[in-house]
């Protein structure tokens, strides 16, 4: 009992301290992404995803149809890559900022999209940018998530 105690002590004292809230914020989520071997710009999302704190794993695939499908995305939202995070699927060019609010939050989605490949979303960024917004889906139903 006094070993529980004392890590019980110590735990509210690294709480009191704010240590154990840092090193949550500190995780690094892995980003597994699915996609075709010859998609350029898939790689400069993945870029912004790394230099926006996520950890990716990469797998160049055949047919990235059957992810899509597996992981519940509308065919409507379809693009170029898949990914999938904590959970969540992401299609297309999701911007990282938009992942960190889904994970932080944890909506009741089954994941974020970027239809299509707009042009000022990340990876995308050749070309005068235009607005775009990043939808959130679950089983039946789409909602915008973000306005960009």
């Amino acid at each position: 009992m006094k070993t529980r105690r004392a890590f019980l002590l110590a735990a509210g004292a690294g709480l009191a301290l704010g240590v154990l809230p840092q090193a949550r914020a500190q995780r690094v989520p892995v980003v597994r992404v699915f996609k075709s071997p010859t998609c350029g710009c898939c790689g400069g999302w993945e870029e912004h995803m790394r230099a926006r704190g996520f950890r990716l794993e990469s797998q160049g695939v055949g047919d990235v149809a059957a992810f899509k499908r597996s992981f519940g995305v509308p065919q409507e939202l379809w693009s170029c890559h898949t990914a999938v995070v904590e959970g969540y699927a992401l299609e297309g060019h999701v911007p990282a900022d938009d992942v960190w609010r889904l994970l932080r939050e944890r909506p009741k989605a089954r994941g974020l999209a970027v239809p299509g490949m707009p042009v000022g979303s990340p990876g995308m960024e050749k070309g005068a940018p235009q607005p775009y917004s990043t939808v959130a889906f679950d089983e039946r139903t789409t909602w915008v998530f973000q306005r960009h």
